[in-house]
Parts: C-alpha cells; structure tokens; sequence
C-alpha cells in the first residue's frame, strides 16, 4: 500500500493541479498493477516524507492491530497526532468502500471462529438523534430545494450538516465543524465525508442560506401547510433578542437594550418572528437590539402580506402588550386586520367583582374565570380576565420582593446602632433612595421615615409601614385585559386563541436553550444573521418532528427527545478470525424500547443504514522509515 500522485488539469480553465490515491500492487495472472483503494482528491497535505508512515499506520488499523506509537512514528506530538487522526480517517473511508451490505431478512447463517480476547468497538458515531433530524429535512424537500437553488451536492450536504448540527449539538460554527468530523453519524446517512469539510465552507455555506432566506422561509411554510393543513387564519408576532460575547463594534445592529437575559453587559440583536396557529414559523427580521417593540410591527406584518398564499386571506394578529401601542392597533384598524392583543391598561377590572363572569377553564390546576365588555363607541371587545394560577404567580414573586426590601431596610436601621456603618443622614436617605429604585415592584406599597437627630447630621432610626392600597394590588394579581376587534367569538374562544401566545414563548424558549441561539460569537452582521437563520432553520425541523409526535400524544421537549434519543451509536466491530482475517462488522446499536416509541409515532426505520461487512486479510506489515 502506498500513496500516488497524479497531475490533471481542470476541465474548466485547463490549469493543473494534482490528486492523489491509496494505492496496492496485486497480481493478475503474469501481470503486476496498481489498484487504486481510496481517492483522497486534492487536498492532501501531507508531507511526502511522512507518506509510508502514514500507509503503514492505515494498513495496521485494517488488520486491527496497535503497534507501540513510537515504533511508527516517533515524531513531534501535534505530528503524531495529525498522522494518527488521517490514518484513522482513511481507514474508516476504504473500510467502508470496501463493505458489503448484509441483507438483514435473510436466513442464511455465517459462522466464524473469533478471538473474542480481541475483540474490539471502535469509530463509534451518533446516529439516533440525525436520524429523525435528516426524515423531518427529507419531508420538507429541504435538500431538494436547496439544489434546485443551485447548491451544489458538497454544499447541500455541508448545509444540512450546519442545520443538523444546530439541532443535535448546539453551539458555533466552530463546535459544529468538530461535531461534523468527530462525533456524528450524519455523514453515513447522508453518504458523504464531512472529513473533508473546512471551517471555511461552514461559513459560505451559512452566507448562501441567508442570501435566500426570505425563499426558504415561504418555501418551508408552504410545505408545512401541504403535510399538515395548518391553521393559517391567525398569526402570533412577538420579539425576543440575545446577546453578543464582545463589543461588536462592526456591527450596526448590536446595541446595548433591554436584555431579557439580564445581560447588560452585552450588545444585544432582536428578533422579530411571526408564527402560524399551530407555532411554525412563517417570516424574521432581525432588527438593532435597542429597537423599539411597536415599531417593528408594520415592517413584519407588510413582509408577510406580500408572501403568497397568506396574502389571500388576512389573518387575526396575537400579541402581547409591549407591541400592542395605540399606535399599532389603529395602523392594525386601517389595515382591515382583526386583532387580540393584552391591554396595556393600568387598572382594568377584576371579573370576579362583576355580576356575570364566565368560567373559560375550570380544572385542578387552572381556573380562569372572564368578564365581557364592549365599547360602544368603538366596538371594541374588552375580555377581563383573572387567572388562579397566574395570581398565585404573581402574589409569590410580590411576597419575595417584599421579603428583600424589608430585609434590607432592616439591614440598614441595624447598623444605625452599630460602629463603623453608615449613619449620615443625607446618606441614608440616598441608600434608600437606591433601594426603591431596586426594588420599585413594590417600593410604593410602602412609607418610609428616616429619623435623624437634632441636628440631622446623623440617622438614629428607620422606620416603615405597608400601606393599605398594597393590599388591592395583591388581589389584583392574576388579572389581565384582553383587547379585540372580532365582534362574534365566544369568551371561551377568545380566551384560548390568546393563549397560543405561550406557543411563541415556548419557540424561543426552544431557539435559546434548545438550539444555540445565544450567545453570538460572530462580529460581521451577515454572519451574525446567518447564525440566526441557521437556528431558525433548525427550529422547523425541530417543530416538524414535535408536531407529529404530539399527534401521536408524545408530548416531550426537543431537549428530552435529544437525550432520548443520544445513546443510539453507529459503530465498527472488529472480529478477528482464526483463519488469517479480521471482519469488520458496521453496526447499530440496537433501538431501545423508548427510542423505539419515538421511531414508530413517526414511522422511521430505526437502523436505516443497516449492517455493512468488510474482510481484510491478516499480514504481517513492518512500518518503513521516512524517505
């Protein structure tokens, strides 16, 4: 065995350049020839001098053999290391272009003698959870439509690897290109070597998916609405954003706002997102992460009017208060849209007080009971709505701020009596100052007095009192206001179709802890919404699957079906025999029952690669020297 190099030219401007070949001389009657048993193509950047280490190293994998390291290469440690990581490499590839694949029905046996004593598990890859991530891919049509967009079979491969990936083990560009390599089966599934793949193709592979977003998002919510009939007639819009490791000064999108990571710290970038009914997503933007949440709305809204088909037929908009200005809602008006947003009402009324509340939800965990009142002038629905479970929410997270506040005005008059703590008048009534403003939930339930001495030079005493209104707003918790535009729907509609708002918090929910949204590493803006758009893509893969299984009432996140699905590996068993041969056995490991529960709701074949049988005679290999 040994390594060839051969010069070509390119077919396309007849300039040369060279390949090379794992090749071994064989016999053929009188005749010596070289048979080529691997093409490693043009990138190969191994030194010359190194080449018979290398093919003697890929020779003793092939027989299964681990000589001592420094009686093959004996070489600088990052060397050995890259030597090793090649052999291992091509080894795998000429084993499996060597296979042939078992029939798994039939019935004819094949017994060897095997030294179990050397009997070994190597190149064990993932492969349970890319198995449902490439079927959800394979029912969108996505590697389809991505060659018809002029991806060529290396790029679509590297980009169902970069969405996957996202999918299956979140993190940058960079994590994704070891995950590609190191970790994951994808690559037999799809039959293609991510071996090959650089850093550098993740990266133009992520800038030509952006370059067609605004086709992949109508074209993956055109295919949803085919396999599943999807309720199109309302659509959720909210935004979220997240944050940047960096200052990203290249970036006129990254601004510091108001993070709801309570990252400060960090530029953020906002995401703007409009989901169907049933939470897939129809259309993005990502805007400056300081942006206004009302003003984004038109911008989104215009986007997906102009989309084909849900331009046909205008849907009913669900959003929460921080979209639903005044503003927005008599833009929503003039546009013939019908609306449910949350109020941003101050003092709305509690439906428990009133004379004719309608129970929405009565169950052991939830109660929910609503009140209906129309405007007169307008026509404007008003739905007062009070939640148990979101006031025992809202009374707990109210009990703790008073808890804190209180502690630390006790801290604070304590240490009036005691040496070496702060007692200047001015200054505790700005330390108090600053308490309220910490604590301003509840910084008005109470009144504060700072007793100073005659002089009031110094504080000897602090004293406070809830006051008596403190105790309204503890009713008031669990009340909301609804506000609508559609003239003929039940309270009990009206109140459900508000809930699929929850829907939009699950997604990004998912997006960030699920699928690697945040941080963003990136500086350049491009790549930045590349990397957002990758998530996205992702997430309808994601929602694709999650979809399906709760049509088959599994209802797990994607995170638990990840874990589920984990332990399921794709893996080499090397047999050696006691006829001067070593098998080499590619195998699944077998589904186990919950895995297998997973498989049937979606009707996947859980080992769809199957087995595949290499045998290599044994011989004895010397490992040459350098040249």
């Amino acid at each position: 065995m040994y390594i060839r190099r051969t010069k070509t030219k390119s077919l396309e401007d007849g300039s040369a350049y060279f390949t090379y070949r794992i090749v071994e001389s064989v016999r053929i009657g009188k005749q010596v020839k070289q048979r080529t048993l691997l093409n490693i193509g043009a990138d190969f950047t191994i030194d010359k001098k190194y080449w018979p280490l290398l093919t003697a190293r890929i020779e003793q994998l092939q027989q299964g053999l681990e000589p001592h390291q420094e009686e093959l290469f004996n070489l600088a440690d990052d060397l050995n290391q890259l030597l090793e990581a090649t052999a291992q490499r091509y080894s795998s590839l000429m084993t499996a272009k060597l296979s042939q694949p078992l029939d798994s029905k039939t019935t004819t046996r094949d017994f060897h003698h095997v030294d179990i004593n050397h009997v070994e598990a190597i190149n064990a890859r993932s492969i349970g959870v890319e198995t449902l991530a490439l079927h959800a891919a394979q029912q969108l049509q996505l590697d389809e439509k991505l060659m018809a967009l002029g991806f060529n079979k290396v790029d679509t491969a590297t980009a169902l690897g970069t969405i996957i990936g996202r999918m299956v083990s979140p993190g940058s560009e960079l994590q994704t290109h070891d995950w590609l390599q190191n970790r994951t089966g994808l690559g037999e599934l799809l039959g293609h070597d991510y071996g090959n793949t650089s850093l550098t193709r993740l990266y133009a592979v992520s800038d030509k998916l952006l370059k067609h977003q605004a086709t992949l998002e109508y074209f993956l919510a055109d295919r949803e609405q085919t396999l599943f009939n999807l309720n199109r007639k309302i659509v959720l819009y909210d935004l979220t954003n997240t944050y940047f490791e960096g200052q990203c000064a290249r970036n006129p999108k990254a601004k510091f706002g108001r993070s709801k990571e309570k990252r400060t710290d960090c530029p953020l970038v906002t995401l703007g997102l409009v989901l169907d009914g049933d939470g897939f997503p129809l259309s993005s933007q990502v805007f400056p992460g300081n942006a206004s949440e009302p003003a984004t709305l038109k911008l989104m809204l215009d986007e997906l009017r102009d989309k084909d088909p849900f331009h046909q037929i205008k849907p009913v908009v669900i959003m929460d208060a921080g979209i639903a200005s005044a503003d927005n809602i008599a833009w929503l008006i003039e546009q013939d849209y019908h609306y449910l947003v949350v109020s941003r009402e101050q003092h709305v009324k509690n439906p428990r007080d009133q004379k004719t509340p309608v129970a929405v939800r009565d169950t052991r965990d939830s109660n929910v009971v609503v009140y209906r009142e129309v405007d007169q002038e307008t026509g404007e629905t008003r739905l007062y709505c009070h939640s148990e479970q979101k006031a025992k929410k809202e009374q707990g997270i109210r009990n703790r701020f008073h808890a804190r506040l209180e502690e630390a005005l006790e801290k604070l008059h304590t240490g009036l009596s005691k040496k070496g703590t702060l007692k200047k008048y001015d200054k505790i009534l700005e330390r108090i100052g600053r308490l309220r403003e910490k604590h301003s939930r509840v910084a008005a339930d109470y009144t504060i007095n700072v007793i100073a001495d005659d002089k009031k030079n110094k504080a000897i005493g602090i004293e406070w009192q809830r006051k008596p209104e403190s105790d309204q707003k503890d009713k008031h918790c669990g009340v909301y206001c609804l506000r609508t535009n559609i003239p003929d729907w039940s309270e009990e509609q009206l109140w459900l179709t508000y809930t699929m708002l929850t829907e939009i918090e699950a997604t990004f929910r998912s997006l960030k802890t699920e699928l690697g949204l945040r941080p963003v590493y990136h500086k350049k803006e491009e790549r930045v919404t590349g990397h957002l758009f990758i998530t996205l893509l992702a997430y309808h893969l994601v929602h694709v699957l999650r979809y399906q299984l709760r049509l088959q009432d599994i209802h797990l996140s994607w995170e638990s079906i990840r874990n589920r699905m984990s332990t399921q590996q794709r893996m080499t068993i090397t047999l050696p025999t006691d006829n001067d041969t070593i098998i080499h056995l590619r195998t699944t490991s077998k589904a186990e029952t919950r895995q297998k529960q997973i498989y049937t709701a979606l009707n996947i074949n859980p080992d769809p690669i199957g087995k595949v049988k290499t045998i290599v005679d044994m011989k004895p290999v010397v490992p040459t020297g350098a040249d």
